[in-house]
C-alpha cells in the first residue's frame, strides 16, 4: 500500500509566526507528531511518504504514487483539511482522516467525500482501520467506543519521514489526558481526565531516534498537561538529567502545564536541570468568579500571579493563554488580563474570544440553553464566539481588540520580556550548558542583524532595544540569545495584531447589520398583526 500521509495548512494564527520564522529561514513551528506516530502503528511494509502543507504543496508525482491519502487535522485546520479532501477526491484517491477535528465533527468531513474516518486514539481505531481495508471495505468509520488506549506501548514515531530544516521545534509527546475538568476544555473529551504516560525509557528511546538523525535544536512537549501525573513525569526527568548529560545537553524542552506546577519546587528544580526554557500556563483570566463558574478550581486556590513569579523565578520562561467572554463576566475584562499580564510579565500571551468547542461541557449547556449560533466550531483569534454570550458581543469584542493591540505594542512587549529575563536572572543557565554546542551561522547572524536593525533602529524602540540589551549582557549573559528570540516575536504580533483587528471589526460590523435586520423584521411582524 502507498500511502499519502497529507497535514493541512494552518490559518494565520497567534501561533503562526510568520515573520518570526522568516528571520530563521523555517517553514513551520511544529511538524505533525499525530501522523508520525500513524506511521509508526501502521504496517511497516506499507510505503509512505509525508506532505506537510505548511511546508511545501502536494508535487503531482506524490499524488500520482499515492494509492491511500490519510489526513489529520485539528479544528483550525478545517478548512484546508477540506479542500485537500475534495482534491484528493477528484484525483480519485481513497481518503481516510483522523485526529480531533474529524472526532469532534465527523459529519462534516464526511459531508465532502472521505471514505473512511480513523477516530479517537489512533493505538486503538488504525489496527482497525487496517483491518477493514485489507478486508476491501469501501468505506467505514472506526471508533474506540469510550476505550483509551495505553500508551506505553505506542511505537516510536516515524521522524525519518520529516523534512527537519523546515522545522523550528520538534515535537514529542509524554502523557495524554488531563486530571482537571475546565468546562471549555475539550482535551478531557478527546483523551479523559486520567493522565497517561509513556515509560521513561520509552521516550529517552524517542529521543535517541531524533538524535540520530541529527535534530539539535528545541522539541516541544506537547502534553496538554505535562504535569498532570507529577510521579510519573519526576520518574522521566529524573532519567532524562543523565541522558541529557551524556550527550551533552543536544536539546532544549518546553511545554504546557497547570498552575499549580507553582507548588512542586522539586519538580521545577527538575525541569529546569533537564534544560526545559519555557512552559505554557492555561491562566485564561484574573476573574475568579469567572474561573469559578467555569470549574477551573485549580486557578482559584492560590495567587494566580505569586504562581506566575515563583516559576519564573525558578527559572522556566512563562507563556500563557487568555480568555474573554465567560458568563457573567463583568465589563473591563480585558483591561483586567492586560494589567495582569503587565503586572506578572509575561511577554507571551495567548489572547482569544471564548469558542464553544465540540461536545464539551460548555458546548452541551449552551445547546441546552439555546444559545450556540453555530453548530460548527473554530479556534482562532480573528473569529467572534459561536454562542450568545451573557453582555453584548460588540462589548467584549471592542475590549478585546483594544487588549490585543494594547499587548503587542511594541514598546510594552519588550518592556515584559526584558522585566522577566530580569526575574529568571541567571536561574536557566548555570547547570544545563556544560558541554552543550551552539550553532552560529549565517542564518543567525541574518536574524540577529535584522532585529536590531528594525527593533534597534527604525521602530520608536531603539533606545529601549539597546537600552535592554546592554542590561542583559550585565545582569544576565546566559539569556542574551533566548531574550533576543523572544523578542523576534514582535516581528510577527505587530502584523497579526492588524489582522485581528481589521477581522473582528468587520464581523462585529456584520453582526450588528444582521441584527438590525432582524429587529426591522421583527417590527415589521408586530405592526401587521
Amino acid at each position: 500500500m502507498k500511502v499519502l500521509l497529507l497535514y493541512p495548512r494552518f490559518p494565520q494564527s497567534f501561533w503562526s509566526f510568520e515573520k518570526t520564522l522568516a528571520l530563521l529561514n523555517r517553514k513551520a513551528m511544529l511538524p505533525p507528531l499525530g501522523l508520525v506516530t500513524a506511521a509508526a502503528i501502521l504496517p511497516q511494509n506499507w510505503e509512505f511518504k509525508l506532505v506537510d502543507c505548511n511546508v511545501r504543496d502536494v508535487t503531482p508525482a506524490e499524488w500520482d504514487w499515492a494509492e491511500l491519502v490519510i489526513l489529520s487535522a485539528m479544528i483550525v485546520q478545517k478548512d484546508n483539511l477540506l479542500e485537500q479532501i475534495q482534491v484528493a477526491k477528484r484525483k480519485g484517491k481513497r481518503v481516510a482522516v483522523g485526529g480531533p477535528y474529524a472526532t469532534a465533527l465527523p459529519h462534516e468531513v464526511t459531508e465532502v467525500g472521505a471514505d473512511y474516518l480513523i477516530l479517537d486514539e489512533g493505538e486503538i481505531t488504525l489496527p482497525l482501520f487496517v483491518k477493514g481495508i485489507t478486508q476491501g471495505e469501501p468505506s467505514g468509520i472506526f471508533r474506540a467506543n469510550g476505550d483509551r488506549p495505553d500508551v506505553t506501548s505506542t511505537p516510536i514515531p516515524r521522524f525519518d519521514l520529516l523534512e527537519f530544516d523546515a522545522y523550528a521545534e520538534m515535537s514529542v509527546q509524554f502523557s495524554r489526558g488531563c486530571p482537571f475538568q475546565c468546562e471549555f476544555c475539550d482535551i478531557i473529551v478527546l483523551y479523559g481526565r486520567k493522565p497517561r504516560t509513556k515509560t521513561p525509557e520509552q521516550l529517552l528511546k524517542e529521543l535517541d531516534r531524533l538524535y540520530e538523525l541529527g535534530w539539535r535544536r528545541s522539541i516541544f512537549m506537547v502534553d496538554d498537561n505535562f504535569i498532570g501525573n507529577k510521579r510519573n513525569v519526576k520518574l522521566f526527568l529524573k532519567q532524562l538529567k543523565p541522558w541529557m548529560e551524556a550527550h551533552q545537553y543536544p536539546f532544549s524542552f518546553a511545554t504546557e502545564a497547570s498552575v499549580d506546577l507553582a507548588q512542586d519546587q522539586e519538580l521545577m528544580d527538575w525541569m529546569v536541570q533537564c534544560n526545559f526554557g519555557a512552559v505554557f500556563l492555561g491562566i485564561e483570566t484574573p476573574d475568579e468568579a469567572s474561573l469559578t463558574l467555569t470549574q477551573k478550581y485549580q486557578n482559584t486556590r492560590d495567587s494566580l500571579s505569586d504562581a506566575v513569579y515563583a516559576i519564573t523565578r525558578s527559572g522556566l520562561r512563562v507563556m500563557a493563554g487568555f480568555i474573554i467572554g465567560f458568563d457573567g463576566e463583568k465589563a473591563g475584562a480585558g483591561q483586567r488580563i492586560v494589567q495582569f499580564v503587565e503586572q506578572t510579565s509575561i511577554p507571551t500571551a495567548l489572547f482569544s474570544m471564548l469558542q464553544a468547542l465540540p461536545d464539551t461541557a460548555l458546548w452541551h449547556r449552551l445547546e441546552k440553553e439555546g444559545r450556540l449560533r453555530s453548530k460548527s466550531a473554530n479556534i482562532n483569534q480573528t473569529t467572534l464566539m459561536n454562542f450568545v454570550p451573557t453582555r453584548p458581543l460588540e462589548e467584549i469584542a471592542r475590549e478585546y481588540v483594544d487588549a490585543f493591540w494594547e499587548l503587542y505594542d511594541p514598546v510594552k512587549f519588550l518592556d515584559r520580556a526584558y522585566r522577566h529575563y530580569r526575574i529568571l536572572g541567571e536561574a536557566t543557565y548555570p547547570k544545563k550548558g556544560k558541554g552543550a554546542k551552539k550553532t552560529i551561522n549565517w542564518v543567525t547572524i541574518y536574524a540577529l542583524l535584522t532585529i536590531c536593525w528594525r527593533q534597534g533602529v527604525l521602530r520608536k524602540t531603539r533606545w529601549q532595544f539597546w537600552r535592554n540589551l546592554w542590561n542583559m549582557q550585565r545582569h544576565n549573559p546566559g539569556g542574551v540569545s533566548s531574550y533576543l528570540s523572544v523578542c523576534a516575536q514582535i516581528e510577527h504580533f505587530l502584523e497579526y495584531r492588524q489582522i485581528v483587528k481589521q477581522e473582528i471589526e468587520m464581523q462585529v460590523a456584520q453582526f450588528l447589520a444582521g441584527e438590525a435586520v432582524d429587529t426591522n423584521v421583527a417590527d415589521k411582524r408586530k405592526v401587521m398583526c
